[in-house]
């Protein structure tokens, strides 16, 4: 979280960190309690990453692609699917039944989901955009990712600028309970 450069590098970068815990968690036999903690990880990171990119990059999603609002609002679509998963795998421990199925299915929207963004969104944005406008983007999902919430919220709104006013405080709330739980650190 938080890497520098432009908009696409900091959510590509995004996109191998999750990578690289779906591979932890691959990696770990069916029950295994670290499961669950690599899979609070992926949720915190992603719950972030989305929050970000709903407030700041398919906005501009929109503004510079001639195709953009329905770009946008099919992203839009797989970050409800995939928020809606990761709310139902929040109430499973890494032994329950439901956990393995669940964390398949959020793998697989995930990854359909990165490998979309990545092989036609972000060309198109890159095409679309000055630098600048890509590193001022950059800066400002930097500064989102800082301050959003890390658990799922499926009913909170996802589009600016409601999403923009209510996300800082429900991050708050959020970091608080998983500072106060150990949520995402090992036991």
């Amino acid at each position: 979280m938080g890497h520098g450069g432009n908009v696409i590098d900091e959510l590509v970068t995004d996109h191998g960190e999750v990578e690289d815990l779906f591979a932890r968690i691959e990696a770990l036999p069916s029950g295994d309690k670290n499961r669950k903690m690599y899979a609070d990880q992926v949720t915190m990171e992603l719950v972030r990453h989305s929050v970000a990119e709903e407030a700041y990059l398919y906005p501009a999603v929109r503004e510079h692609l001639a195709n953009g609002d329905t770009m946008a609002d099919r992203e839009l679509e797989d970050h409800a699917k995939a928020e809606q998963i990761m709310k139902d795998l929040e109430g499973c421990e890494a032994d329950d039944p439901q956990f393995d199925r669940l964390m398949a299915a959020l793998m697989t929207e995930i990854r359909a989901h990165i490998a979309d963004e990545e092989q036609n969104l972000f060309p198109s944005l890159r095409a679309a955009c000055p630098p600048e406008t890509l590193d001022d983007l950059g800066d400002k999902v930097r500064m989102a990712k800082k301050t959003a919430p890390t658990r799922p919220h499926p009913s909170a709104p996802d589009k600016p600028p409601a999403n923009k006013l209510l996300a800082p405080g429900m991050g708050l709330v959020d970091r608080m309970r998983d500072m106060l739980t150990g949520r995402g650190k090992p036991e």
